[in-house]
């Protein structure tokens, strides 16, 4: 009977979606679901809730909801992560702070100066996880949803001595299955390598039977103005292969787009998207809680959550393979060996067993060394306690590079640390 702890278990809409899947696959019906959270209203939601899915279903299921994480941690077999440091509150100062000095971001959790700040705030929790688990859980496997993806098992594995943490994103499978829709090929009948960093990982082999779909996928995007106008299409134009991170969300990760008004219109970039979504979760939640109060319940539906798939193949020995968040250690050859690269991962009973890639096309690599740059430096600055990383990291990021000058990216440095205050490392509050 696994133990599996939900850290951050109050994100009840995701959470949902991984109880989901762990209630109704096979073999994994008597496990027990630990919740914890540091918002107590969030916490107790998350635990009606799963005690109504499990009393629902009519499983041995137990659930268990702790606020002490080090109680919820202890013995632990797996622990998926999905904490969200300072909220909505923190989210709006990541958009509203960069946006008075011309700054346009969209989602701001994975690169710029959003991205930045998330982790600045998300580190040191992280960091306190990864200790606990080394002390009492030391073989549980970490399943990491938080974005910076590339940040945070990075600084898991560098800042503690816990090592086995994986991130989990749907970034890659999401983008093969639309790759296969545009070609009119099953999903199941195409050959995919996909592998980079998270959120700018490319589909380096795309192929039925040994031939090559990339010309096909040319010729749908050139019939389609519609698909033409956006930034996949015109990533994929000019370096070759296709990425697998959304238009929205891949435009700020790159110079050329977010700082150009006729580029926002050309390709619909929705600017500060991620705040309306945020608004929309927070309805969605009190709906949640509307409808356990009234005896409802919640919908089970589900998902092919990565978390929740991965667990089964390792409890059940049902071999999967998923992309993965893993310390690189020569997978990417052109990339460093430190770096948190995402690779295709074979799963069964004996664990996540990451791909060997060798080299990204030098192109691909550039790219993804810039991004990189930017985390490297981020992750030093939490870990050490630096400003002066902050301040490297947010000049050298592509989007607030192409933007601002730098004097002015110093001064947007200094009015977030203000803004967010005791959320950030002591180190860089000076």
């Amino acid at each position: 009977m696994a133990r599996i702890v939900f850290v951050g278990a109050g994100s009840v809409e995701f959470t949902k979606n991984i109880l989901s899947d762990i209630l109704t696959l096979p073999g994994l019906g008597d496990s027990t679901l630990v919740l914890t959270d540091i918002d107590p209203e969030r916490l107790a939601t998350a635990e009606a809730m799963a005690n109504w899915m499990v009393h629902h279903l009519g499983l041995p299921a137990k659930v268990e909801a702790h606020a002490d994480r080090r109680r919820a941690v202890d013995g632990a077999d797996y622990v998926i992560n999905e904490i969200a440091v300072g909220g909505f509150a923190a989210t709006k100062i990541d958009f509203e702070v960069p946006a008075r000095y011309g700054l346009r971001q969209t989602i701001a959790d994975t690169l710029g100066i959003g991205g930045i700040f998330r982790a600045l705030r998300t580190i040191p929790v992280m960091v306190g996880l990864g200790n606990d688990l080394a002390e009492l859980a030391p073989h549980a496997l970490l399943l990491n949803y938080t974005n910076p993806m590339s940040m945070i098992p990075k600084a898991v594995y560098e800042g503690t001595p816990f090592r086995n943490v994986v991130g989990v994103c749907h970034s890659v499978r999401d983008t093969q299955a639309r790759l296969a829709s545009l070609v009119g090929v099953p999903a199941e009948e195409v050959g995919f390598v996909t592998a980079g960093v998270n959120h700018q990982a490319f589909v380096l082999r795309f192929s039925k039977d040994g031939e090559d779909l990339y010309p096909r996928l040319a010729e749908v995007i050139d019939a389609d103005p519609a698909l033409r106008r956006t930034v996949r299409a015109e990533v994929f134009k000019r370096f070759g292969y296709f990425p697998t991170e959304s238009s929205v969300h891949g435009s700020e990760y790159l110079p050329w787009f977010l700082r150009h008004d006729d580029q926002v219109e050309h390709f619909g970039i929705q600017v500060g998207a991620y705040l309306e979504w945020s608004r929309e979760n927070l309805d969605s939640y009190h709906e949640t809680v509307r409808r356990l109060e009234a005896g409802e319940g919640v919908e089970i539906e589900p998902a092919s959550e990565l978390a929740s798939e991965i667990i089964h193949s390792i409890e059940t020995g049902a071999r999967r393979v998923v992309h993965g968040n893993v310390r690189n250690g020569g997978l990417i050859t052109n990339l460093p060996e430190d770096a948190c690269v995402e690779v295709p991962c074979l799963v069964d009973r004996s664990g996540v067993s990451p791909t060997r890639i060798g080299d990204l096309p030098p192109q691909l690599a550039a790219l993804n060394r810039t991004f990189l740059g930017v985390g490297e430096l981020t992750v030093r600055a939490a870990l050490e306690g630096r400003r002066d990383h902050v301040y490297h990291a947010a000049m050298l990021d592509p989007n607030t590079a192409a933007t601002l000058p730098l004097a002015r990216i110093h001064d947007l440095v200094d009015d977030m640390i203000e803004a967010h205050g005791d959320a950030l490392p002591a180190g860089i509050r000076r």
